[in-house]
């Protein structure tokens, strides 16, 4: 099928919230397909890094067209910094994202530039990826009795968990149980309107002792 009002594509893999990644066919096929067809291919790749099952791919191995966003707070744990990559194909493209952050904050603060150089300690990051390895194994194996967690997520570090035995409205559930709970969590229709009224968002950053409590405040309140 063709669109004829599509002027880009934006994806991201592993995604928010589900944490799924696309199969490496799949993305060449959309990548290839944008380029023939003249769309922009936007590759959200802040998750790359965070992939417990399969290997990341990035929209460059398909195509030199493809526009690639990337940043630090993710798998780098430095959200705090604001810093972040963009890989443009053309030269004019460099200079209006150069005009667009110019105004917008002149420039990447100094000391973020530095924290971002001393970042790339590949032995550091490969233990960050197995942490947010247990910490999935942990919270799945916490839930997975008491919430329909569908779909173990390949990347990221989110749970995408469907609440329809206990709730139709996924806002009512999450009010009540940051209420009653103090457990926050995100309410699925931040992300669309996929049947999201049926799915809240749980994340696994937290230290895995404030997951154990997390988890146990949950059954209690889902058990009572």
């Amino acid at each position: 099928r063709d669109y004829k009002d599509i002027k880009a594509l934006h994806i991201s893999s592993p995604g928010n919230p589900t944490g799924t990644l696309y199969e490496p066919e799949n993305l060449k096929r959309l990548v290839q397909y944008c380029e023939e067809k003249g769309i922009y291919f936007i590759s959200d790749e802040i998750y790359h890094g965070l992939v417990y099952e399969g290997k990341e791919r990035t929209a460059l191995e398909f195509s030199q067209k493809a526009i690639v966003v990337n940043g630090f707070s993710k798998f780098f744990c430095m959200p705090g910094f604001r810093l972040g990559w963009l890989i443009l194909p053309e030269e004019r493209m460099v200079r209006q994202a150069e005009v667009i952050i110019q105004n917008l904050f002149i420039s990447a603060p100094t000391l973020s530039q530095y924290a971002a150089l001393e970042a790339f300690d590949y032995e550091y990051l490969t233990t960050v990826r197995e942490t947010y390895r247990r910490r999935r194994k942990l919270l799945y194996e916490e839930l997975r009795e008491v919430l329909d967690i569908e779909v173990m997520p390949e990347g990221a570090f989110y749970l995408w968990v469907n609440v329809e035995r206990y709730a139709s409205d996924s806002y009512e559930f999450a009010k009540k149980l940051l209420e009653e709970a103090r457990v926050a969590v995100t309410p699925g229709i931040d992300f669309g309107k996929n049947k999201t009224e049926k799915y809240i968002r749980l994340s696994y950053t937290k230290h895995e002792d404030t997951l154990r409590e997390g988890a146990l405040r949950i059954k209690n309140y889902l058990m009572r």
